[in-house]
């Protein structure tokens, strides 16, 4: 479990294929405290540290998550964020993330608001039911609010801390990022379905 608030980011320093895996080096300032089999979230996928190498350390994706998220185009020099699960003794800044990347989204339009930036992202319009104004969403691990929901799209607004201090500030407008929709959305969009059936 994650809160959505980065820690720090990495940077993809080696990718190997092996069958329908990919498996990632990522060096960062973080990786020398890792510990292997400890879950990690990489641009909000959670990834099990498989190996750690002085400031670098090695995860795998398999097909699944490399079918549902944008890490299928990872490659060297890549910047990613990097979030350690939830301490149960840690306050929650952002809001419940499990790590697990429902579906990618595309920044459609970026923003300079003179202090503050503002991007819209467009998504498959079959998630149109957990995108909510005033919503929580994970975007690359990032725990954002919601504004100005359409059926496909919607905005966030990013204050400069956020920009400066996550891999956002590389984004350009036709890049895909990782999209995690709120648990609790997903929970009660479960129990409608089941109702109805």
């Amino acid at each position: 479990m994650f809160t959505g608030i980065i820690e720090n980011m990495g940077r993809v320093i080696d990718v190997i294929k092996s069958g329908t895996n990919k498996t990632f080096w990522i060096e960062s300032p973080l990786s020398s405290s890792f510990k292997i089999d400890q879950s990690i979230a990489h641009d909000g996928v959670c990834l099990t540290v498989e190996e750690v190498q002085e400031t670098s350390h090695r995860v795998t994706a398999i097909l699944e998550t490399l079918e549902k998220t944008a890490l299928h185009k990872w490659s060297e020099g890549k910047q990613i964020n990097l979030e350690q699960c939830l301490l149960l003794t840690s306050r929650l800044d952002g809001h419940f993330v499990q790590g697990h990347v429902d579906t990618a989204g595309i920044c459609e339009k970026l923003k300079n608001r003179d202090g503050s930036y503002e991007i819209t992202f467009s998504f498959p319009k079959k998630f149109a039911a957990l995108v909510i104004e005033k919503g929580s969403i994970c975007i690359n691990g990032i725990s954002l609010t919601l504004f100005e929901v359409k059926k496909a799209s919607f905005k966030v607004g990013i204050i400069p801390y956020t920009w400066d201090h996550t891999n956002l500030k590389f984004l350009k407008e036709g890049d895909a990022v990782n999209l995690e929709f709120d648990m609790i959305g997903k929970y009660i969009q479960r129990m409608n379905q089941l109702n109805k059936g």
